[in-house]
């Protein structure tokens, strides 16, 4: 039978319940590592394997159907960019959580912690981490990919592929200093993410945007690929658009977080934004 539209039936695949699977892997592995399980470690390392395979078995197949198939047409590209909008859109709505955990604890602190924020066990012991050094060197090496990004979207837009490449190479170079610059922020840190609410949410708000930027980054390895094969062009583009949107978000989250957390909750920013302002 013809089909009367033009939307392309996607053969049945094993890749979104095999990655399922792995991802139960990785999480089953994190869960006993935390409870110190000897193969807690293993088992999510294997889980990571298995999820880079799958992810590029359930890509390959994408990029076949869409550059050598011919089988995403305008309507159907439209469908996969609503479909990235409303993914991104879930991820805004997962950091509000974490951002409402955040303010929730820090506008109206607990007398546990000692009825300020930052609590008085990091304010006495000077653990918290200052805003101008480590973060805004961040701030900024995030803001420049962000720059380095749009000026490789506008060289594809004029066919330019040697810049296109060149710039999104920048891109990655960069996010991968922000990772490296990340990691050592960590490592020099003083507390942990089991040292109180204030440890709580500064780990699981930096940690996972850190996790949000290692997935960005292989995004962008994956178009800057499909660049320099010549499978992007002025004509199509989705991948690097889609790409170019959750980098962007990445940029945005990272910008929230900075202010929030590095700056409006430090307590070195609260005395130099209030000089009556006294540690307890």
């Amino acid at each position: 039978m013809t089909p009367t539209h033009n939307y392309h039936l996607v053969n049945p695949s094993p890749w979104p319940f095999l990655t399922s699977w792995s991802l139960f892997y990785i999480t089953l592995g994190l869960t006993l590592s935390f409870h110190y399980h000897i193969r807690g470690g293993t088992l999510c390392f294997i889980g990571f394997l298995l999820l880079l395979t799958f992810f590029y078995v359930w890509l390959r197949d994408v990029v076949r159907e869409g550059t050598f198939s011919d089988h995403h047409p305008w309507d159907v590209e439209v469908s996969l960019r609503i479909g990235m909008l409303f993914f991104i859109l879930s991820e805004v709505l997962f950091f509000v959580s974490f951002f409402w955990a955040f303010f929730h604890s820090s506008l109206s602190p607990s007398v546990v912690i000692g009825a300020t924020w930052p609590p008085n066990f990091f304010i006495a012991s000077d653990m918290i981490p200052f805003a101008w050094n480590i973060p805004f060197l961040n701030t900024l090496l995030l803001l420049f990919s962000g720059l380095t990004l749009t000026i490789a979207h506008h060289y594809l837009m004029v066919s330019n592929i040697y810049n296109t490449a060149k710039y999104l190479f920048k891109t990655i170079l960069l996010a991968i200093i922000f990772l490296c610059v990340q990691g050592g922020e960590y490592y020099d840190a003083e507390f942990s993410i089991s040292d109180g609410i204030y440890g709580s949410c500064f780990y699981l708000t930096t940690g996972f945007h850190g996790i949000h930027v290692i997935i960005g980054t292989i995004f962008l390895c994956v178009v800057l690929i499909r660049v320099i094969l010549g499978h992007l062009s002025q004509d199509n583009q989705l991948s690097f658009e889609t790409g170019a949107w959750y980098w962007h978000f990445v940029d945005i989250v990272w910008l929230y977080l900075f202010l929030a957390i590095y700056i409006w909750g430090n307590s070195d920013s609260i005395f130099w934004l209030n000089p009556d302002y006294t540690r307890i």
